[in-house]
């Protein structure tokens, strides 16, 4: 419906004497409210004639052969709600065209878009300016890819710990996806990005370094930088010795899974180290088990042509031929990949996906460490896909997951490293896990819907008070998972009740969340989780027509109207539009924003949802003052389009 053919009441008020909100047309069952009563449209009229003693009539759309109607044509005020008999508004609201309030609208939220992404990225600390340089640069030959992940031909890199493997991987998808620190055994599961190399695409896998059974206890450790105190408080010794011992076979069953479901392996090898004896066991591994595949030797830190010539001679030992190359620098990397694709399946023939099916939700897995969020994604997936133990920190990177719901729906799982306190992860000194939590922000900001898992036992922490702040200032949809369901004792019918009271009075900002409770580690409850999370992103998509939003924000300011501030001056509300989904973003054009103080604005919140739904996701309100407008349009006309940038936006979160 456009703008054109909305019902627009002219100094639509109730008298000071009446008390009760004036009747209006049934609002859709899905918008229904039992707080409203319906009417029909007859007996709308008659209210409305009743309530506005100064007479208004609907504008509906314009013939095609006479000029565009403009709100307020005819009348001597235009207005949603307010009182007709304020001394404030002595000066006219003047003729408004709802194509250009519609205009504003978009350039406020775009506006306030831009403000709020560069408050977020001064908050994060330690973001690399070249990752986003090189995704932009990469950006454009990543939208024209159509064919899904899981059809691409892989290519694993595999190598013993502290090679260079995730620097490659980096090189390889462009930007800086893995995490690349000077310690072994940073990366430990699986982690995938596409690649292109002329007319080739494929997917590259990054994988944890492979340990050998010759290694000791000791050295394994040493070699994982793994520790038994720290992030361990509570567990037993030999819980945490058991956990030590399987790290490094689960850590190989990732890299094991990787090179089996790839047809090309990169077998990495530190040029600077020279030949050890852990690179000769893993290609006898390799020649033994995969002779089948398509194996290069790369020998990588070999940041000199001419000396790495003579650091990849003694790999000849090996029975592959070396290949020199620098993972930082990238030389050498060209020749490698032609080699990659040499031993690649070219894709033929491939069917064109829409634009439309190419949209697939994001859904991260967020939360403190030890909540259950690696066994929440194996139990979705039906699989180990990322490594799941009791060892805090186990979860580096920030792993995507394609998943197929029940339905068919696809979605895009993002499995986190635990956030811990800023203060905490400063007082370690560990730069991994300051990197990973980093990882876990940039993981909610590029996903659609964050489930923020929390241990029932534990219930709500400060740092999941501060994670949730962080989720409703992103705008995105969010569910809270309530993890390790059975370890609560003598649960009965009210323990759910009364634990959502506790839930909800200690995450504020996240009210509007439904809460799913589950026990990941055995498969309960966690399906529940999809599909809460479908319905999430169904409401954060969800536009309402102009017509109906302005009739829920009429009945909301008849049935409570603005306060009135000590000079007698009272606010009202001109227009009202939804900009932008995604989050839902609502645009008020109001006489002055100042009037509207911070609790009208969160009841105008609390009738939209109530009115109108919007389940699961956060909805932003922007306050446009109608004389800062008009000055804006003055101004535009005056010295052009560089007017935009002055105006000013109430926000009301």
């Amino acid at each position: 419906m456009s703008a054109r053919e909305l019902f627009v009441f002219g100094a639509c008020s109730l008298p000071k004497a009446s008390v009760s909100r004036p009747r209006s047309p049934s609002l859709p069952a899905s918008l229904s409210s039992p707080l409203l009563p319906t009417a029909s449209p007859s007996s709308l009229s008659v209210a409305a004639a009743a309530a506005n003693p100064r007479g208004s009539a609907p504008i509906r759309a314009a013939p095609p052969s006479s000029r565009p109607r403009c709100v307020g044509d005819g009348f001597s005020d235009v207005e949603i709600g307010g009182t007709g008999d304020d001394e404030d508004d002595g000066e006219e609201a003047g003729s408004v065209d709802v194509e250009a309030l519609e205009r504003e609208a978009r350039e406020a939220v775009v506006e306030y878009s831009r403000s709020l992404s560069r408050e977020l990225r001064s908050e994060d600390e330690g973001i690399e300016q070249k990752e986003d340089t090189r995704k932009q640069k990469r950006g454009k030959r990543a939208t024209k890819n159509v064919i899904p992940d899981h059809l691409l031909p892989r290519m694993a890199i595999v190598g013993r710990p502290n090679v260079g493997k995730s620097a490659l991987f980096n090189r390889l998808v462009g930007g800086n996806k893995a995490i690349v620190v000077d310690e072994p055994g940073v990366t430990r599961d699986r982690l995938y990005g596409r690649s292109f190399w002329g007319d080739f695409e494929f997917m590259v896998v990054d994988t944890g370094g492979v340990l050998t059974i010759s290694k000791s206890q000791a050295d394994v450790m040493e070699d994982l930088a793994i520790t038994t105190t720290i992030g361990m408080d509570g567990i037993p010794l030999a819980s945490r010795e058991a956990a030590v011992a399987r790290m490094p076979t689960m850590i190989e069953k990732q890299a094991i899974a990787a090179v089996e479901e790839s047809s090309v392996i990169i077998f990495l090898v530190d040029g600077q180290a020279g030949l050890t004896a852990a690179d000769v066991e893993i290609a006898d591994w390799l020649r033994k088990n995969y002779s089948d595949k398509y194996i290069i030797l790369a020998v990588n830190k070999c940041e000199s042509p001419r000396r790495g010539i003579l650091q990849a001679a003694e790999f000849w030992s090996l029975g592959f031929s070396p290949l020199p190359i620098s993972a930082i620098s990238g030389s050498g990397t060209g020749d490698l990949l032609d080699l990659v694709c040499s031993g690649l399946k070219k894709i033929e023939g491939h069917v064109d996906f829409e634009e439309g099916e190419s949209y697939v939700p994001a859904i991260s897995i967020v939360g403190r460490p030890n909540v259950g969020k690696s066994s929440i994604l194996n139990a979705l997936v039906g699989e180990d896909r990322t490594i799941v133990s009791p060892i805090s920190g186990t979860t580096r990177d920030a792993i995507d997951t394609e998943f197929t719901g029940p339905d068919g729906q696809k979605f895009r799982l993002i499995d986190t490293a635990g956030i811990r306190r800023r203060a905490a992860v400063a007082s370690s000194g560990s730069t991994t896990e300051a990197l990973s939590v980093n990882r876990a922000f940039r993981a909610i900001r590029r996903s659609d819907v964050v489930a923020l898992v929390v241990e029932a036992m534990a219930c709500i922490t400060e740092q999941d008070y501060r994670i949730a702040e962080r989720i409703e200032k992103e705008g995105k949809g969010c569910l809270i998972v309530v993890n390790k369901w059975d370890t609560i004792p003598n649960k009965n019918q009210q323990t759910a009740t009364y634990y959502e009271q506790d839930v909800r009075e200690k995450l504020r900002s996240l009210n509007w969340a439904p809460i799913v409770y589950s026990t990941a580690i055995a498969g309960h409850s966690v399906e529940k989780i999809i599909v809460a999370a479908d319905t999430v992103e169904k409401e954060r998509s969800r536009r309402l027509s102009t017509a109906i939003l302005n009739q829920v924000v009429r009945e909301a300011v008849a049935f409570k109207a603005p306060p009135r501030t000590r000079g007698g001056k009272r606010g009202r509300v001109y227009y009202c539009t939804q900009a932008a989904i995604r989050p839902p973003t609502f645009v008020f054009f109001v006489n002055d924003a100042k009037l509207f103080p911070e609790t009208y604005r969160r009841y105008m919140e609390k009738q939209l949802r109530s009115d109108a739904g919007f389940s699961g996701t956060p909805i932003r309100l922007l306050w446009r003052s109608r004389k800062k407008m008009e000055k804006g349009r003055a101004s535009t006309n005056a010295q052009g389009a560089s007017a935009a940038s002055d105006r000013k936006l109430v926000v009301a979160t």
